[in-house]
């Protein structure tokens, strides 16, 4: 009796239908893959049978297999949501063990690391302390602290000095008070050791034709290298500065601060027959600054932003590819292990073969397609409802049969 053949096929529809209730179920889950239930018969014959007259016995799962085509991208407000276009993974560690996962929903736990609802750490190739990316693999943590200051060492001066200016007549004394003993003048902050600001004034004086004197004051006092006179820059009949650059600065700030040994460049500046102008002026110092933001590039490399106007690469996210990802063992919230099966994680950087790149502010949705799923979901009802339909006439059959008298 074909009871056990239709029950089969009961199971194997109602595995169908469980398949599809979970896909539908995960239809708005981060990083979500939706699976397919695959089917065989089962044809039992003995060695010697004859596979011309045999029946099959019914049908079974042959396995659920995961589809991982890519999800829709949908853009967020948070900058830590992360979304990779192509086939890697991210890898997570959990508690000393690599998982990998789709879904890039991130935050920051207590102690600064970067991790996923699970608590599970993002996992980066770390950077050194000049932001050079080292093949090191380790989590991704963020420092509140306050970074250490840095004193001025060098001042870049990008200038031009009206060829045509006046000289000052010799006889006038230099007086940063009056403004009839110097050309032009121009200002920038710079840092001293402690990271206090100091106001540094370049003051521009023509003494003859391709001849200036620089003079050189910070908070209002003079530093320059030519005290009392101004520090000599000179240039050719083309308006290029041909001597007196650089000029060296040193002077002891007050507060306490190591004294600041700096060098200013006027390499770039000529002069030509144009007005004033200071096209960039530059110092390479900075205050002391906390963390106040990160940012992530299409490559995954991760950029600190500090309060100071001061930027530090911190690392690069790490991607895992398999050669089989169907293989990879499912662990549940929406994350993998690899397995036998899906092969030892191909790790690499973003971008870098089919690992893919990383959107910043964006989650990969889930890549369940509700209209398909609706649709396989009838197709697995009515299978459930002919099966059962066997039954009923088997069991009419077998009425039948039993009433022969």
């Amino acid at each position: 009796m074909p009871f056990r053949t239709a029950l089969s096929g009961l199971n194997a529809a109602s595995a169908e239908l469980k398949v599809i209730g979970n896909n539908v179920a995960n239809a708005s889950t981060t990083g979500f893959k939706q699976s397919r239930a695959e089917f065989t018969d089962i044809f039992a014959s003995s060695n010697l049978g004859v596979s011309a007259n045999a029946i099959g016995s019914g049908v079974r799962v042959s396995s659920v297999t995961q589809q991982f085509t890519q999800g829709n991208v949908g853009f967020t407000d948070n900058n830590l949501d992360l979304a990779i276009s192509g086939q890697g993974l991210f890898i997570m560690n959990d508690n000393g063990i690599n998982v990998y996962t789709r879904a890039g929903a991130l935050g920051v736990n207590r102690n600064g690391f970067v991790v996923n609802n699970q608590q599970q750490q993002l996992t980066i190739f770390q950077a050194d302390q000049n932001g050079n990316i080292t093949g090191a693999t380790g989590p991704l943590q963020l420092d509140r602290s306050d970074i250490a200051p840095a004193a001025t060492t060098l001042i870049d001066v990008q200038a031009n000095l009206d060829a045509s200016a006046t000289p000052v007549p010799v006889a006038t004394v230099f007086n940063p008070s009056d403004a009839t003993s110097y050309n032009n003048s121009t200002s920038l902050t710079i840092f001293d050791s402690l990271g206090s600001p100091h106001l540094n004034t370049m003051y521009f004086r023509k003494t003859a034709d391709n001849n200036w004197d620089v003079f050189q004051y910070v908070d209002g006092v003079q530093v320059n290298g030519g005290t009392p006179a101004g520090d000599p820059i000179s240039f050719n009949a083309l308006g290029a500065i041909t001597g007196g650059s650089p000029v060296a600065v040193s002077f002891t700030p007050s507060g306490g601060a190591a004294a600041i040994n700096m060098s200013v460049d006027f390499n770039n500046t000529s002069q030509y027959g144009s007005p004033f102008s200071v096209n960039g002026l530059s110092q390479d110092g900075f205050a002391t600054g906390r963390l106040s933001g990160i940012d992530f590039s299409d490559t995954g490399v991760i950029t600190s932003r500090f309060t100071n106007g001061q930027s530090r690469t911190l690392g690069q996210i790490a991607i895992a590819t398999f050669n089989n990802p169907q293989g990879l063992r499912q662990m549940g919230d929406t994350s993998w292990s690899e397995s036998f099966d899906s092969g030892a994680p191909l790790v690499g950087s973003p971008g870098s073969g089919a690992a893919g790149l990383i959107e910043s502010g964006a989650l990969e949705g889930s890549n369940v397609d509700l209209t398909e799923e609706l649709v396989n979901m009838i197709t697995a009802q009515r299978n459930f409802q002919a099966n059962a339909q066997v039954i009923t006439t088997a069991d009419t059959v077998t009425q039948t049969i039993i009433n022969i008298r």
